[in-house]
């Protein structure tokens, strides 16, 4: 196992993990400095692109972008989201997880879902691709946006594929949108990290998209907390640059050749 994922592993219990999402190298190359694990996530067919959805992210897209993100990560770990319908069997997995890390040079792979893809995990890890894994919500097959942990039945499924996927050789799993006491409860009762997003404060680690944290989305969620407005910042930059143009502010002498 690579060396980035032992020491991740090593901070549960010990210290907090920092994680967020970037999709170019400009953003990875400022998130590399304070991040532990830096993904490159399908939510950027709704960042970036206006999809409805994050299954209509298509792989191509995904290796593009983490090209880019990998050109300005250093020290973080990488990850890299598997999109929709690109890991339905082991063998189609298998081959797209080798596309990814060989031309991405990606530090690992995310899948979403339980026991239903315990076999491609495993083909995976097995392939020494390695997994982190993602339960609670699921954005590519969840039809409605609800937070997971309510009912009996589903906590119990939540808990159980938790170390269904511990057990496949997942170096660690995002907790996406599960309810506070059940992401104590599986934090708890497994020897990998967890990464909460929307998940409370007792995952051993966060992770939130970047666009949102930094107020580029106009969007409100529960879990995020903005820790910056930088679209008033841009409006403000940018009205600037209209009114120096328009006055013939800009360009001056020193801007020209």
């Amino acid at each position: 196992m690579k060396k980035k994922i032992l020491e991740l592993i090593d901070k549960k219990n010990k210290s907090k993990i920092v994680s967020l999402t970037a999709y170019s190298k400009n953003i990875a190359t400022i998130l590399d400095n304070f991040c532990d694990v830096i993904l490159v996530g399908d939510s950027l067919g709704s960042v970036l692109y206006n999809y409805k959805s994050t299954r209509e992210v298509r792989l191509d897209a995904m290796i593009e972008h983490s090209k880019s993100v990998r050109m300005g990560v250093k020290k973080s770990l990488m990850v890299v989201d598997m999109p929709h319908n690109t890991y339905r069997n082991p063998k189609e997995a298998l081959n797209n997880a080798k596309k990814i890390m060989s031309e991405t040079k990606s530090d690992a792979v995310k899948l979403e879902g339980g026991k239903k893809i315990l076999q491609i995990i495993k083909m995976l890890v097995k392939n020494k691709i390695p997994v982190m894994g993602h339960l609670g919500l699921l954005p590519q097959t969840d039809k409605t946006f609800k937070f997971k942990g309510k009912k009996i039945s589903e906590r119990n499924k939540i808990l159980k594929d938790a170390q269904l996927l511990q057990s496949a050789g997942v170096f660690s799993i995002v907790l996406e949108c599960v309810e506070t006491s059940l992401a104590k409860l599986v934090t708890k009762k497994i020897n990998i990290p967890t990464i909460g997003i929307g998940a409370s404060n007792n995952c051993d680690g966060q992770i939130l998209v970047f666009d949102d944290l930094i107020g580029l989305n106009s969007i409100d969620f529960r879990f995020v907390k903005k820790y910056s407005n930088i679209r008033k910042e841009m409006k403000k930059a940018v009205s600037s640059y209209a009114r120096d143009v328009r006055s013939k502010k800009f360009p001056l002498k020193k801007h020209s050749y």
